[in-house]
């Protein structure tokens, strides 16, 4: 887990999908704890799975006073991603990229984007996603990796920095509820058997 600054992070202005309000990152952790999920980009298929695999934690997450919040690199595809209900938290948009960049969430290049699409990690989770009726578009910038960052209440420690290293990689429902010391008694989505024809929609 590589070192965050959250002084330097929490500066990072995101705005809300819905209202347009604009706010420093660090006012989502300044009176509760909250598990920030980085989306590549709302029209993925793989980041619709994780979204509604993270969502079965949100009755325990608020339960235990802890904020879920979907930060996505650019407002394209927000609208068809609220409509398909894949997230239960809200929603925020860093237009400038600047909380991917702090967090070490890298770019991929129009040449390494295809080898790490087309994955087995990806293949996988393209298959649970195609199982559960989760569909994905192409639109939107392509290149963006995300993931998970778990602040304390009023940014006290990082209680968990994920970085994808492929688009398919994501943080296991258990280890979320760990890192915030909560018991939970939402189950992870069951793996379907990948084969050519679900892993290559």
């Amino acid at each position: 887990m590589a070192k965050v600054d959250l002084a330097q992070v929490g500066k990072n202005m995101v705005k809300n999908a819905e209202s347009g309000e604009t706010v420093e990152l660090q006012s989502l952790w300044q009176d509760q704890p909250v598990v920030l999920f980085f989306l590549r980009r709302f029209g993925c298929q793989v980041c619709r799975w994780m979204a509604s695999e993270i969502s079965k934690l949100e009755p325990d997450l608020r339960a235990s006073g802890v904020a879920l919040v979907g930060i996505g690199p650019e407002e394209f595809g927000f609208k068809d991603f609220k409509e398909g209900g894949f997230f239960k938290g809200s929603i925020y948009v860093d237009e400038q990229k600047k909380s991917y960049k702090d967090l070490g969430f890298k770019r991929y290049t129009a040449l390494s984007i295809v080898p790490a699409a087309l994955g087995k990690k990806v293949r996988e989770v393209a298959s649970k996603a195609s199982a559960g009726g989760i569909q994905g578009n192409f639109s939107g910038d392509l290149l963006q990796s995300g993931g998970m960052l778990i602040v304390a209440k009023g940014g006290e420690t990082v209680l968990l920095h994920f970085i994808q290293d492929s688009p398919g990689d994501h943080v296991p429902l258990e280890d979320i509820s760990k890192a915030l010391a909560i018991s939970t008694t939402a189950k992870a989505g069951q793996q379907p058997v990948c084969n050519d024809d679900v892993c290559t929609r």
